[in-house]
């Protein structure tokens, strides 16, 4: 009876253990905009949840995010059909991202929960966003 509870204390213990680990894992999350004027911009996350992915019909214009702290954090001229938006050198917490597509504004959400990068690392990655024409 007691090497039973003993093994299962040693499992749930490990259930536990194994599920913060994953959890921390996560450098950010996405609240989508579910809007119909939304459907025509993709933005999501990509696998390792470190890059906004942005893809859509129209061009898109203009990028920029406002912190909890009212401060943008990216404030990039686009100008493209797609685009990765690094998300390393934003600060932890909630960011609010615009996204304009003329004549729309599509507005989401993203919670940065992993740390930044050093100053060091984030001097050229800040301007540095990867964007392509799709003709």
């Amino acid at each position: 009876m007691k090497k039973t509870l003993i093994v299962l204390i040693i499992i749930a213990c490990s259930d536990l253990l194994s599920t913060s680990v994953h959890a921390q894992k996560k450098f950010a999350s996405i609240e989508k905009n579910v809007n119909n004027s939304a459907n025509n911009l993709f933005h999501d996350l990509n696998k390792t949840k470190d890059t906004l992915i942005l893809r859509g019909d129209k061009n898109i214009r203009y990028v920029y995010s406002i912190n909890k702290s009212y401060k943008r954090e990216i404030n990039q001229l686009i100008n493209a059909s797609s685009a990765k938006v690094p998300l390393t050198h934003l600060t932890k917490g909630k960011h609010v991202f615009v996204v304009e597509q003329m004549p729309l504004k599509i507005v989401f959400v993203i919670k940065v929960f992993g740390d930044k990068k050093t100053e060091l690392d984030t001097s050229t990655e800040i301007v540095k966003i990867t964007a392509s024409s799709h003709n």
